[in-house]
């Protein structure tokens, strides 16, 4: 009966025990307690205007809006400073990557389609202001675009960028991006070129060798048919016939052989512009490019890709300049070129007109590797009269002089400088001008 007692008066008493008896504490409970609060109130204290903004420090550029600490703008200054210096670490290595190698190798498109992706928001508000205000329907365009014919290392990228830098010429992306052949960038859509590269190499052609066997007809017929891979060519092909980005600019040498095939592809007839060099110069400017490029084969490819340029371009409006021309009046000739696409061939006219200033900004004589060497050139003996005013001068050959190779090679530059004498005298741009025929077995190692 004790017992029985003892536990009912236990049972009242848990029934009437207060709550505030479970959160009593003793001295180290509530001393560690009050530590916390004092250092997460001191936390909250110091972070409190990093949660802030003030006018002055609102971050500007692509930051613009993002909630950000409120830094100083010094510091600011140098992670801008130190984010530039490591992407011209990165260009430079990229560079020095791509030399020696091809401009069409595929990881470039990778390169560019990135940089061009993160450019295309920035440059939206600008590329629209590019664009030429359309009056009535797409179809009152006749010429959408120009496309620049010309051989490799004939100047086709410097005219090329005075043209989009100067008169605002579209060309899209993405582009081939500067190089250490080529300073201040090729102006050429990352996809075209290889997708002229794609027509090439399924007819065993490369840019550099049997150019001379390309068949325009069955290259489009493989189109066509879907037995060539033109994914890549479906992107610029895309942004050549929209008329919306009139008036644009297509730019690559290898256009001197496919025009053909493109010609059948694309929507309107575009304008041509076509651009020569000296043939020497090329060849030299080859040859020092890809490493010990044959001068021979050098002057054999400025015979071919010439020539079909002018003769894949025939019926088509076109603007012809030099090399020479545009480097000795640049602001004079450009102009002229850009009158005669719209008043001759009903290109609309670019939205900008070439200043001085853009002139002296974008060219530089010293891109122009062998000029001065050529020029030194001019005061070497005369080997050879092809007519009056055209002459083959002495040059310097790997050859010696009354060999085999040393004779094909002085073949071809004949046969190049008489080409070269009537671009300039305008006799090779008549429809009955008659192209040399070239021996076979020339440039054995790069065999066109």
């Amino acid at each position: 009966a004790r017992l029985a007692g003892r536990r009912i008066r236990k049972k009242n008493s848990l029934m009437h025990q207060k709550f505030s008896s479970y959160i009593s504490f003793g001295y180290q409970p509530t001393a560690c307690l009050g530590c916390f609060f004092t250092l997460y109130a001191l936390v909250l204290v110091c972070i409190f205007p990093m949660l802030q903004t003030t006018p002055n420090e609102i971050p500007q550029g692509p930051l613009e809006g993002a909630h950000l600490p409120g830094v100083k703008n010094e510091r600011l200054a140098e992670a801008a400073s130190n984010l530039r210096s490591s992407a011209s670490k990165l260009r430079s290595q990229f560079k020095k990557w791509r030399e020696g190698s091809g401009v069409t190798d595929r990881s470039l498109l990778h390169e560019a389609a990135a940089d061009f992706a993160i450019l295309r928001g920035k440059r939206h508000s600008e590329n629209a202001a590019l664009k030429i205000p359309q009056k009535g329907s797409d179809a009152a365009i006749k010429t959408p675009g120009l496309i620049m014919l010309g051989m490799h290392r004939s100047g086709t990228s410097m005219l090329s960028g005075l043209l989009v830098k100067g008169f605002g010429y579209s060309v899209g992306g993405p582009l081939i991006g500067a190089a250490f052949d080529n300073e201040k960038g090729f102006f050429e859509r990352v996809d075209v070129v290889l997708q002229n590269d794609e027509f090439m190499k399924s007819q065993g052609i490369w840019w550099g060798s049997r150019v001379k066997h390309y068949d325009a007809s069955k290259a489009y017929e493989n189109y066509k048919s879907g037995k060539i891979n033109f994914s890549e060519g479906a992107k610029g092909l895309e942004f050549l016939n929209d008329d919306k980005n009139a008036p644009w600019l297509q730019k690559d040498p290898r256009m001197c052989i496919t025009l053909k095939t493109w010609l059948k592809i694309l929507d309107k007839s575009p304008a041509i512009v076509f651009t020569y060099r000296h043939p020497m110069e090329v060849a030299m400017s080859l040859n020092k490019r890809e490493k010990d490029f044959p001068i021979e084969s050098g002057l054999r490819l400025w015979i071919l890709y010439n020539m079909a340029a002018i003769k894949n371009s025939a019926g088509l409006c076109r603007v012809f300049t030099s090399n020479d021309t545009v480097l000795a009046k640049p602001l004079h000739e450009t102009q002229r070129i850009a009158d005669d696409l719209t008043k001759k061939c009903n290109l609309p006219p670019g939205p900008k007109r070439i200043t001085q200033v853009q002139v002296h900004v974008f060219m530089d004589p010293n891109l122009q590797h062998n000029k001065k060497e050529m020029q030194e050139e001019k005061n070497e003996r005369i080997l050879e009269t092809i007519k009056e005013g055209c002459y083959i001068r002495e040059y310097h050959s790997e050859f010696e002089e009354g060999s085999a190779s040393y004779e094909r090679e002085r073949f071809l530059y004949k046969t190049a400088m008489t080409i070269f004498c009537d671009f300039e005298s305008g006799e090779a741009y008549k429809d009955n001008y008659q192209w040399p025929e070239l021996p076979k077995g020339f440039a054995k190692s790069y065999d066109s």
